[in-house]
């Protein structure tokens, strides 16, 4: 074949990992931005993560409902000390089943079929708390949404990272987390005990509601273009790019270059294409960043927040002190969401490693110098009744271990709560995203049950500054995993990533 009938063909097929002429390029960026203006992929991306609006409420609705029920007058549903703390953890297995499922509901169903079928736990288990008669019934309820929530949380990263345009994808990215903490935060404000404004069966009712409104609007939505292109549906994955991006957009250049990643990568993982770097490398990366996430600590400081203030006696009342971490958090969740596209992913794990690692260390620092009268019962109470010790004096110097915990909280949102998401949905190869997202899912949520299973045996045996100065320790091997392993995604479209890790070659995340 003559070369010169040969370079088109090839100019072609390698567009999106060539380098163009920065003329051609500021006008293909030009027409091709208008895409962000499309209100279709915002109203895509609201509908799916309504999934994790119903996660963050159903993950914190023991914490007022525990109380409730330890005074409850029936016995057959009042709560102990052994049946309180399972009520509290077992949603963490429920959602480790949940992502262990999705490993096959992401590629047999697809990402959006997969979030609508989470509806049918989440509405089961919900209707289960309401209903309940005992407290097995409670904690069937807990499994149930604890599955719903496992596999919401393996789904709709996926599908974003999907359906978004590389200009917004880390914004968009960032929603579930935005969308979680808000779910929390309505929780609390329904559910704040002493003075339920809803009572605990009320509440697992109002938990149906956006479970409800998912479905209806995932209804009208289109499935992942990559997906069904990788189910040989052509024309209704075209379709549902011109959806997604506007029919006045440059989409079909965009469509083109899906095709060519999918064409070049088979439908099933075999066991002799694990060996290949392209594929464990970014599943390895991704699941030690999940892994990583929960050993930071933060799903025992949420769980525990009110009883660590109660035991560090802190100024202000210990649920107003929660209240006022969680608006931290979606405040930090927001200000990710804005940045992540400007500053970049690994930046924002830099920052937020850092000041995790600082906030730990000084809460570690802080319990262990803590005058006597406030610390001499930590080793040997647990934090569960810790409520019932004396209120100390008033002392400003208590209101570091607040202060700590909002800038863990600050810092956790800021980077590995929000990218660890994002980059496991960004740099898994689409030939096993399905398996390797559930996959993620399963380590992080039994890494989050284990923690939260020993914090308290822990905290009894050694003293609360123990697991403080661990997850300062965690922090700091964050800092060097994101500086060696982490690559920057940042504007990058998935394909590129890919070729990344297909070739190695750093020339093709330019």
């Amino acid at each position: 074949m003559d070369p010169s009938a040969r370079e088109p063909l090839v100019r072609k097929t390698s567009s999106s990992y060539q380098t163009f002429p920065e003329s051609t390029v500021r006008r293909l960026d030009k027409e091709y931005l208008r895409s962000l203006h499309n209100k279709r992929l915002y109203l895509a991306v609201f509908a799916a993560v309504l999934g994790n609006f119903s996660f963050g409420f159903a993950l914190v609705y023991p914490s007022p409902v525990i109380p409730a029920l330890e005074a409850h007058p029936n016995p057959a549903l009042r709560l102990d000390q052994h049946t309180a703390p399972w009520f509290g953890s077992v949603f963490t297995l429920g959602a480790a089943a949940g992502g262990l499922s999705t490993m096959m509901l992401n590629d047999c169903l697809g990402r959006k079929l997969s979030i609508m079928f989470s509806a049918l736990p989440s509405a089961v288990g919900y209707a289960l708390m309401a209903s309940a008669q005992g407290v097995w019934m409670l904690l069937l309820g807990r499994v149930l949404t604890g599955y719903a929530g496992g596999v919401t949380s393996a789904s709709i990263p996926v599908y974003i990272s999907e359906i978004s345009h590389p200009g917004v994808r880390g914004m968009l990215g960032a929603c579930p987390q935005i969308m979680a903490v808000l779910g929390s935060l309505v929780l609390y404000a329904l559910g704040k005990y002493p003075g339920l404004v809803l009572d605990w069966r009320w509440l697992a009712v109002a938990g149906e509601v956006p479970v409800l409104a998912m479905v209806i609007l995932l209804c009208f939505m289109p499935n992942s273009p990559r997906f069904l292109l990788s189910q040989g549906k052509e024309e209704e994955a075209l379709g549902s790019l011109c959806w997604l991006r506007g029919k006045d957009t440059d989409y079909a250049r965009e469509y083109e270059q899906i095709k060519d990643s999918v064409r070049k990568q088979s439908r099933r993982v075999s066991c002799a294409e694990i060996k290949d770097p392209f594929l464990y490398k970014p599943i390895l990366i991704a699941g030690l960043m999940r892994f990583l996430q929960q050993l930071s600590g933060v799903t025992c400081i949420l769980v525990y927040l009110q009883s660590i203030f109660n035991k560090t006696s802190v100024i202000l009342k210990p649920e107003y002190d929660a209240a006022l971490v969680g608006l931290v958090r979606l405040f930090s969740v927001v200000i990710a969401a804005v940045s992540m596209d400007k500053a970049g992913r690994k930046i924002l794990l830099f920052v937020s490693a850092g000041v995790m690692l600082a906030s730990n260390l000084t809460m570690g620092i802080y319990i262990h110098f803590m005058p006597a009268p406030h610390n001499s019962t930590i080793a040997n109470q647990t934090l569960v009744s810790s409520a019932s010790l004396p209120a100390e004096p008033t002392n400003y110097i208590t209101l570091i271990p607040l202060l700590a915990t909002m800038f863990f909280i600050m810092g956790y949102a800021l980077g590995w709560g929000p990218i660890t998401w994002l980059l496991m949905s960004e740099i898994l190869p689409l030939k096993a995203r399905g398996v390797a997202s559930g996959l993620c899912v399963i380590v992080s949520w039994l890494t989050a049950f284990t923690l939260t299973q020993f914090f308290l045996p822990v905290v009894n045996a050694f003293g609360l500054e123990v697991p403080f100065l661990f997850f300062a320790v965690i922090s700091a091997g964050n800092i060097l995993f994101t500086g060696c392993c982490v690559p920057e995604t940042k504007g990058r479209s998935l394909e590129q990533i890919e070729a990344f890790f297909r070739t190695g070659r750093r020339s093709f995340m330019r």
